[in-house]
């Protein structure tokens, strides 16, 4: 039963973090710290990840990164690597390494601190 309440308490923390959706003009003023990335950013990702009709997740979008980032950050670096539904292989930035990639996707996916 302390499990079950333990839980429930979880999800429901869970649930008011990031409950207010990120807005694209929100989204857009954002950019990472460093300026190497920062410009690898604009050039490749911000397009995408600032236009709800692209498909892609907005950038900090708790909502739509979590199920993504649930699949583990393997997953989403495989995604970015080769491709995957209306995401262009390498996100169309020929100037990325490896890295970079995880750079950037931890980055819009509000994750920088994940190790």
């Amino acid at each position: 039963m302390k499990t079950i309440v333990t839980i429930v308490v979880a999800c429901a923390a869970l649930a008011a973090c990031g409950s207010k959706p990120i807005t694209p003009a929100e989204a857009a003023k954002l950019a990472p710290a460093d300026a190497r990335l920062a410009k690898l950013y604009e050039g490749a990702c911000k397009t995408c990840h600032t236009n709800p009709d692209s498909g892609a997740p907005l950038t900090h979008d708790a909502r739509a990164w979590g199920p993504r980032w649930a699949q583990g950050e393997e997953v989403l670096l495989l995604h970015v690597v080769q491709g995957y539904k209306g995401m262009p292989s390498l996100g169309q930035c020929v100037a990325c390494g490896p890295r970079d990639l995880q750079a950037l996707v931890r980055f819009m996916a509000d994750k920088e601190d994940a190790k």
